[in-house]
């Protein structure tokens, strides 16, 4: 009997509802998601669609099998803002975006995130930008004007379906750049030139380099061709670069639909406000990293929120991540994970990916022991992985002694209700980096990450 695929639902911005997946092909299952501008460390709201659209890449691999799933990430490493970064710090360009991707991949392994089948960067594909370009003009959907090549957006009658914006709503509300050279002032640029300290590439239209949208284009078209399953970015993507993308794909290759089902994440905030450098609440991924956050942590704060509502990061938030990955790995240690995720996990993570769901389920499987079924359902959300366990692991110390005379301070007490002692103890154990569980079954200490030996002494 063949086993039932789970039944995945997803929100489709362009549609703006909740819809039943179905892949063009389920044995290549295929997904877009835009990456970073390598020109600096990414910020933690850089780290939210990574953290999103992997969980959707274990999912798709969890449903149709790891060698039937394509996801495609790409760099975009020709932009204006790496050029001012290599003009104000007098390094090359290859440089910055080498040494910036190598740290991306780098934090962005260490939130537990998998690395896409593919990384296109952009400038591998700068032929297949000029072939697209030469085709949209040939076909009457751009013009060349003043070195520059331009996409005539009153060429595409469905332009603005994605966002539902009308073309006046989007120069009213866009920062339209104006240009003698434009026909008409929503234009967007495809290629533009390049003065001699500028990169640039030999074209029909003189050396240039493109333009922003242009680059995912043709290497979605490359890599997944003119129709494939899933396009997802941030929400702040999704006018005008993904209205654009959806142009030009769509004049390009008729034949096509480009992308079936478009997926965008909320953005993040800090304590309750928007993340800025005026606010002083702005930090990297790396800065966390080096504050003592662990990886896992972050990862854990991000999938406790909808990826389609705003995520607020909180202090209080990772205090009770940080709590709740050391119980559950605590518990876990030693144990076999079973041998596939929880159903009902999985129906929740397949419900829209309804991460906060899948982390109540889980919350109940620890207090009712299921510790097998907690750990492989975990691993499908990229949690409880052994390679991310270290900063769990407290130092090996034995508070036996502590536990038998904080026992017997709480069986006087009991007596004589005289709660005094015990709390006292109970304090100076806490001051000294361990964690105090009392419960009807007995007293535990563990000896946390901040433990400190010579705060126990005298006690």
């Amino acid at each position: 009997m063949t086993e039932t695929k789970p039944q995945i639902k997803l929100h489709n911005s362009r549609t703006r509802r909740k819809e039943v997946f179905t892949p063009i092909d389920e044995e290549n299952v295929r997904m877009y998601v835009c990456g970073p501008t390598v020109y600096d460390r990414a910020h933690l709201g850089n780290a939210r669609p990574v953290v999103v659209f992997d969980v959707l890449y274990r999912l798709l691999r969890h449903v149709y099998g790891a060698d039937h799933v394509t996801y495609v990430r790409n760099f975009t490493d020709v932009d204006d803002k790496i050029n001012a970064r290599a003009a104000e710090s007098g390094r090359s360009i290859a440089e910055i975006t080498e040494e910036t991707i190598r740290w991306y991949l780098g934090d962005m392994g260490a939130l537990g995130a998998l690395e896409p089948d593919h990384m296109p960067r952009a400038t591998q594909y700068i032929g297949a930008m000029i072939a697209m370009i030469e085709d949209l003009i040939a076909k009457g959907h751009a013009y060349a004007a003043d070195g520059h090549v331009l996409f005539s957006v009153s060429s595409y009658k469905d332009y603005g379906a994605l966002s539902g914006r009308t073309v006046d709503d989007m120069i009213a509300g866009a920062r339209v750049e104006v240009a003698p050279y434009k026909r008409d002032p929503m234009d967007f640029v495809l290629w533009k030139p390049s003065s001699d300290d500028l990169p640039g590439w030999d074209s029909p239209w003189g050396r240039g380099r493109p333009g922003w949208h242009i680059e995912c284009s043709a290497m979605s078209y490359e890599l997944l061709g003119a129709s494939f399953d899933i396009h997802g970015g941030g929400n702040d993507l999704m006018f005008p670069h993904h209205e654009n993308e959806i142009a030009q794909s769509c004049c390009a290759h008729p034949e096509g639909h480009f992308a079936n089902y478009w997926l965008h994440n909320e953005m993040l905030l800090v304590e309750g406000k928007k993340m800025s450098k005026s606010l002083g609440n702005f930090f990297t991924v790396r800065d966390l990293l080096e504050q003592g956050v662990p990886g896992e942590v972050i990862r854990f704060v991000f999938l406790s929120t909808h990826y389609g509502k705003p995520m607020d990061w909180t202090e209080k938030k990772r205090a009770e991540a940080e709590a709740t990955l050391r119980k559950w790995r605590t518990l876990s240690e030693g144990i076999e994970p079973s041998s596939s995720a929880d159903a009902e996990v999985v129906a929740c993570i397949a419900d829209d990916l309804n991460t906060a769901g899948a982390i109540a389920l889980m919350h109940r499987m620890a207090s009712e022991g299921r510790v097998a079924d907690l750990v492989a359902s975990a691993r499908l959300l990229g949690l409880l992985e052994p390679s991310m366990g270290d900063w769990a692991k407290g130092p090996v110390v034995d508070l036996s002694g502590f536990v038998e005379k904080l026992s017997a301070l709480r069986a006087a007490a009991m007596e004589n209700k005289d709660f005094g002692p015990v709390d006292a103890m109970k304090t100076a154990l806490m001051a000294a980096g361990v964690e105090v569980r009392m419960s009807k079954a007995g007293v535990e200490l563990l000896a946390g990450p901040d433990f400190d030996p010579s705060k126990l002494e005298g006690l």
